[in-house]
C-alpha cells in the first residue's frame, strides 16, 4: 500500500537491531539512516510495500542461485531492494493525452508518479554475494518490467561482466518457477516458427526477451561503449577495483537519465588504486553522505571498518561484511587476517577487499582519508616557507607554500605550471582532470611548447604579491632551478634560501615529519590538485630504513608534495625567520 507515513518494513527491523545493539554498524551506514530517517518524515516522499514485495516474490519464485539451489534472499538483499522498489514520489509533468473522437490529442497537467532512487552505490567487503545481487535486479528487469527495453552490465574485466550473468543463466535453464517455464518452453532450433521458440534465453547478445523485445547485454568498462544508450537497468561491477580514468557511472546516466524510472547499481569492493574515476566518485558519495548536498536519488551503502584497529576485533567485521557468517565463514575472514600480518605483499588487498579500509598508507605515503581536502582558506599575508620542483616537461613545475599556524597546524597552498602543449597532449580522462585543477587556480597554462622560467618567475611573482604571502624562506631541488634560483636571491636576498638534495638520506627524516602532520590532519590544504599528488606518492626504503619520495607512474604527478618537503626543510633550517 503506497503510504507517505509508514516506515519500510526492512529498513525497520535493521534500524530496530542497530538501536539495541545487536548489529555494529560503521560510519557511513549510520548516515545513510539518518538519510533513510529524512525521507521517512517527509511527507513528498511515499513508500510502496507492494512493489517491494513484488520484486522479493519474483526472486525467490523464479531465480535460483549460481549452482542451482533454491534462494532465500539475504537480509542485506532485502535491505538494499526496499530502497530501489519501496521509495516514490509525484511530480507536476506535462502529459499528452489522445481526445476521444481518436483525432489529435493535448497536453494536460498531470501527477506522475516516478521512483525516488534512480542510483545505488554498495561497496561492501569480498564474499558479499554482490554478483547474485545485481543478477536479481537484472532479472527483474528483463522479465516483470515490460517498460525495458535495453539493460547493460559493465565491469573492468568482460570475464567479471559475465560472472553478474551466470546466477541468470543457471535460472533459466533449471526452470524453477512458473513464469520461467512458461518463458523458456520452446526449441531453439524451431527456425520457421517463432511461437515454438522460446521467449527467454542466452544468444551471443547476451540474455533476450522477445516476448517484451529486451535485452541484457555486457558491455566493456569503456565511454566510448557506455555512452548515449537509453538503457532503463545498469550494473556496474567493481568500480573501485580497476585503473579507470574515466566516469562510467556518468556516461551511462547520460543516456539513462532519458528513461523513466531507469536505475543504475554500481557495486565494488574497496579499491587499492588511487585517484582514479572511482575515488572522485566515492568522495561525492561521502559528500552526499555527510549532507554537504541534498539528493535523494541516490541510495549509498558503505561498509567499512571505522578503524584499522578493528582488524584484530571479529565482533566488528560485520560493519565491513554484512553476509559474514552467511556467505562467507569467519574462518575465511581470519585466515585473510593471519595472511595480512605474515605477507606484506597481500596486505593491502586484505585491508581493501575484506574490511573497506582503502590503502592504509602500506604502498602510498599518504592514507586514503589523509588525502581528504580541508575546508576552504585563505592565508592573506602570512608569513610562510616556499619550496620549489621545477620542470619545463611534462611534469609540474610546482611551487608549494607552508603556513606555520597556531598548534602545530600548517595552511598549504600550491601553484603549478605546465607548457599548453603538455595540455594538448593528455588524454581525455587525465584532461577533465587537469581541468579542474586550472578551474580552481592551482594549474597554470602558459602558451609555450617548454616552460620558459623566467616567464614562471614573473606570473609567480605576480601571484605572491596578490596573495600577499610573506615569503620568508626558499627551498629548492636544484635541478633544472640555476636561473629562476639567481633571480630570486637578486631581487629577494640570500636569507633563507635553501638548496635541498634529493635523496633517501636526506628526505628520510622530513619526510617522517610531514606523514606525523598528515596523519594528525594538521596539513591544512583545500585543493585538489594537491588532494591529486598526494594520493600518488609512494616511498622507496633503502638498506638502512631510510625513505624517497616516488611516483608509481609517469601520469602519477607527486610534484607540489616535493615542493612542499623542499618548503618544510627550509622552515626546519630558519625556524627563527617565523619567531
Amino acid at each position: 500500500m503506497l503510504s507517505n507515513t509508514a516506515t519500510p518494513k526492512y529498513y525497520g527491523e535493521f534500524r530496530a537491531k542497530v538501536l539495541r545493539g545487536d548489529i555494529p554498524v560503521c560510519r557511513e551506514i549510520a548516515m545513510e539512516m539518518n538519510r533513510i530517517d529524512g525521507l521517512i518524515a517527509d511527507p513528498n516522499i511515499y513508500y510502496d510495500d507492494r512493489a517491494v514485495e513484488g520484486f522479493v516474490r519474483f526472486a525467490e519464485a523464479e531465480m535460483t542461485l549460481t549452482d542451482g539451489e533454491e534462494l532465500k534472499l539475504l537480509d542485506s538483499f532485502l535491505l538494499w531492494a526496499e530502497q530501489i522498489f519501496g521509495w516514490w514520489y509525484y511530480e507536476q509533468r506535462s502529459v499528452y493525452v489522445p481526445n476521444e473522437n481518436g483525432h489529435g490529442g493535448h497536453f494536460e497537467r498531470q501527477k506522475v508518479k516516478l521512483r525516488l532512487t534512480n542510483k545505488q552505490y554498495l561497496i561492501v567487503g569480498r564474499g558479499a554475494a554482490k554478483s547474485l545481487y545485481e543478477t536479481l535486479l537484472q532479472a527483474y528487469f528483463l522479465v516483470i518490467d515490460t517498460t525495458t527495453t535495453h539493460q547493460i552490465t559493465t565491469a573492468p574485466t568482460m570475464k567479471q561482466a559475465e560472472e553478474v550473468m551466470s546466477a541468470f543463466r543457471t535460472a533459466i535453464v533449471r526452470e524453477r518457477g512458473p513464469l520461467f517455464k512458461f518463458l523458456t518452453i520452446g526449441s531453439q532450433n524451431a527456425t520457421s516458427n517463432k511461437a515454438l521458440r522460446p521467449k527467454l534465453f542466452p544468444s551471443k547478445k547476451g540474455i533476450e526477451n522477445t516476448l517484451t523485445g529486451s535485452l541484457l547485454e555486457v558491455r566493456p568498462m569503456t565511454i566510448d561503449k557506455l555512452q548515449g544508450l537509453r538503457t532503463k537497468m545498469n550494473t556496474v561491477d567493481e568500480w573501485l577495483s580497476g585503473d579507470i580514468r574515466e566516469d562510467v557511472v556518468g556516461a551511462i546516466e547520460q543516456g539513462a537519465s532519458k528513461i523513466k524510472d531507469y536505475l543504475i547499481l554500481a557495486v565494488s569492493s574497496e579499491g587499492t588504486v588511487r585517484n582514479s574515476a572511482g575515488d572522485s566518485m566515492k568522495l561525492e558519495l561521502l559528500k552526499i553522505l555527510k549532507g554537504e548536498f541534498y539528493d535523494p536519488h541516490t541510495s549509498i551503502w558503505y561498509y567499512r571498518l571505522d578503524d584499522i584497529k578493528e582488524v584484530a576485533n571479529p565482533e566488528m567485521w560485520v560493519k565491513a561484511q554484512p553476509n559474514i557468517g552467511i556467505t562467507v565463514s569467519y574462518e575465511t575472514y581470519q585466515r585473510d587476517v593471519e595472511r595480512a600480518e605474515h605477507v606484506p605483499s597481500a596486505r593491502n588487498d586484505i585491508l581493501a577487499k575484506r574490511f573497506g579500509i582503502p590503502m592504509e598508507g602500506y604502498t602510498y605515503f599518504f592514507t586514503y582519508e589523509e588525502t581528504l581536502p580541508h575546508r576552504r582558506r585563505d592565508f592573506w599575508g602570512l608569513p610562510c616557507s616556499m619550496g620549489a620542483d621545477l620542470s619545463q616537461g611534462d611534469d609540474f613545475c610546482a611551487f608549494t607554500f607552508l603556513f606555520p599556524l597556531s598548534r602545530g597546524e600548517f595552511g598549504v597552498k600550491t601553484r603549478c605550471y605546465i607548457s599548453s602543449l603538455t595540455l594538448a597532449k593528455l588524454p581525455t580522462a587525465m584532461r577533465r582532470k587537469y581541468d579542474e585543477f586550472i578551474e580552481e587556480g592551482s594549474l597554470q597554462v602558459l602558451e609555450c611548447s617548454i616552460l620558459d622560467m623566467m616567464e614562471v618567475y614573473d606570473d609567480l611573482d605576480r601571484f605572491i604579491d596578490d596573495s600577499r604571502y610573506d615569503v620568508r624562506t626558499f627551498g629548492f631541488d636544484p635541478y633544472n632551478a640555476r636561473e629562476f634560483v639567481d633571480r630570486w636571491e637578486k631581487e629577494n636576498g640570500p636569507y633563507g634560501i635553501e638548496k635541498v638534495i634529493q635523496g633517501a638520506k636526506t628526505e628520510s627524516v622530513p619526510l617522517g615529519e610531514l606523514k606525523k602532520l598528515s596523519e594528525e590532519r594538521c596539513l591544512l590544504f583545500d585543493e585538489v590538485l594537491m588532494q591529486f599528488t598526494m594520493g600518488n606518492c609512494i616511498t622507496l626504503e633503502d638498506t638502512n630504513g631510510n625513505r624517497k619520495l616516488l611516483k608509481k607512474r609517469r601520469d602519477a604527478k607527486i610534484d607540489s608534495v616535493a615542493a612542499m618537503l623542499d618548503a618544510f626543510v627550509a622552515f626546519k633550517l630558519n625556524k627563527e625567520a617565523f619567531e
